[in-house]
């Protein structure tokens, strides 16, 4: 998708973004010219996961945009609100939030430790109820000021289905209580003008952090999308009018096909194999769950 140039000088907080799909969204709306704050937690190098949030903003910088590296556990409180506060002080506002940062351990009741529960649901639910919480002050301003003001969740449909929870509910639970902050958010200041939406990927979407939980799984991986979808669709519902585009779970590539978008083959790791689809799970879905509960790089 075509940058336009519409989100210069915004500025944008994504959570996770010093990776993955995080860092995609970032060099996307860079690209625009927009300020991009990469609040996440790795600063220095990690012996298994490339990229830091300085590496994140030199390739923001490269790409066009301003960045701003913030040291970001999004379970504290005092951190996020440090993070905003020199947002704030360096760029004038916030337009745009991005609640990216994810645990992520697709393990099954008698696999998935109380620890690893508990991560996930602090640093999906509450992460994106702290960052949503603290960052709506400064959304409310933009909307004074004419601004096109956005929260985006990286969160899947709300749908009850059993099957969502049969093989990894805890962290579903953790995914859902994102996209009930969207729900609710979204009915909540509808009045006020503050677009919050959902965005979910169609297929796996290969990342380091993925990789490593699944053991470097290459057959997983070339049945995924790269990141790069999930920076299309978001730049995309970032564009369209807050006050009518709220409370919406997209699907990456239904919103590039909304946008004439219609090769998709350009975001596939590998066009020839067949995509892991975790809209619709079959069983190569089940194959990768199972990947993760045998996995000895569990959370």
């Amino acid at each position: 998708m075509q940058n336009c140039g519409k989100l210069a000088g915004y500025t944008v907080f994504i959570t996770g973004a010093s990776r993955g799909i995080g860092k995609a969204v970032a060099l996307k709306v860079a690209r625009d010219g927009a300020n991009v704050v990469v609040a996440a937690k790795t600063s220095d190098p990690h012996p298994k996961l490339p990229g830091t949030v300085h590496t994140a903003v030199e390739e923001i910088t490269q790409a066009g945009g301003k960045g701003l590296a913030c040291i970001v556990d999004v379970r504290k409180e005092e951190e996020v609100q440090a993070a905003i506060d020199k947002t704030v002080e360096t760029f004038g506002g916030i337009d745009i939030l991005i609640n990216n940062a994810s645990a992520i351990s697709l393990t099954d009741t008698k696999n998935t430790t109380m620890k690893t529960y508990d991560l996930m649901n602090q640093v999906n639910a509450r992460g994106t109820y702290l960052c949503s919480k603290l960052c709506i002050p400064h959304l409310l301003k933009s909307r004074e000021a004419g601004r096109n003001a956005h929260i985006l969740n990286m969160s899947p449909p709300l749908n009850m289905s059993p099957k969502w929870f049969a093989s990894h509910g805890a962290y579903s639970i953790a995914k859902y209580g994102m996209s009930m902050c969207t729900l609710g958010m979204a009915e909540e200041f509808a009045e006020e003008g503050i677009a919050v939406n959902s965005l979910w990927p169609r297929t796996t979407v290969i990342t380091a952090a993925v990789e490593m939980i699944t053991g470097g799984n290459k057959m997983a991986a070339a049945m995924s999308r790269k990141p790069d979808i999930m920076g299309d669709a978001s730049y995309a519902i970032l564009l369209r009018d807050c006050t009518k585009c709220t409370g919406n779970f997209f699907i990456d590539d239904e919103v590039l096909t909304e946008e004439g978008i219609t090769d998709m083959d350009q975001y596939a790791v590998d066009p020839t194999q067949k995509l892991v689809d975790i809209v619709n799970p079959g069983s190569l879905w089940s194959a990768v769950v199972g990947a993760f509960n045998s996995s000895k790089s569990k959370l």
